[in-house]
């Protein structure tokens, strides 16, 4: 997965990145916003740790500016890396768009969890996708055409086919249940 990180602070910037290429995540490094926001536009990396309070362009405008990238096609998860803590902060780092909110100075196992749990999403993001290009899916409201010729989210036909049809196991677990003495209902669980 590629991480582009953006801090203004030399030995700040050199941990996160040692930290995180130790992790085994292909790093870019910027030193302000708006070089980050280049990069971000040439490599579409998948994650971007931003400091908040950096010269020229901050982190929150950083995030902003990612949000309404028009040649963005997928999703990108956003983590803010600040001194400043709080809730207000909290919250005016979400309002720009972030996804995550960690306190300086990082701890490596905390970092570890956000970007266990960037993974998921993006992860869930990319199985999304998929299921969109199986499916006759507009790429501008993202809607699919049901087989009565209606249009609705993915979510929405999903939805409505677990309701007429709730999800049995398959026969290979079905099978295993039965030969563990499981009945069908508890074998799902």
């Amino acid at each position: 997965m590629r991480i582009l990180i953006a801090e203004d602070d030399a030995t700040s910037r050199t941990v996160l990145q040692r930290t995180l290429e130790k992790l085994g995540y292909a790093v870019t490094a910027a030193h302000d916003g708006f070089e980050a926001l280049a990069l971000f536009v040439r490599d579409q990396p998948a994650v971007v740790i931003t400091d908040w309070m950096m010269p020229r362009m901050d982190g929150l405008e950083l995030c902003r500016r990612i949000r309404t990238n028009i040649c963005h096609d997928r999703y990108t998860y956003l983590i803010v890396l600040t001194v400043l803590g709080g809730k207000r902060n909290y919250l005016d780092a979400m309002d720009a768009g972030t996804d995550d909110f960690i306190t300086k100075p990082f701890d490596p196992a905390e970092l570890v969890t956000r970007l266990r749990v960037a993974e998921r999403i993006l992860g869930m993001g990319a199985t999304l996708r998929y299921c969109e290009t199986l499916l006759d899916c507009c790429p501008s409201c993202q809607r699919v055409t049901r087989p009565d010729g209606r249009r609705a989210t993915l979510r929405q036909v999903a939805a409505e086919a677990v309701q007429q049809r709730p999800p049995a196991p398959c026969p290979d677990c079905q099978r295993q249940a039965a030969g563990r003495g499981v009945s069908g209902a508890r074998a799902t669980a």
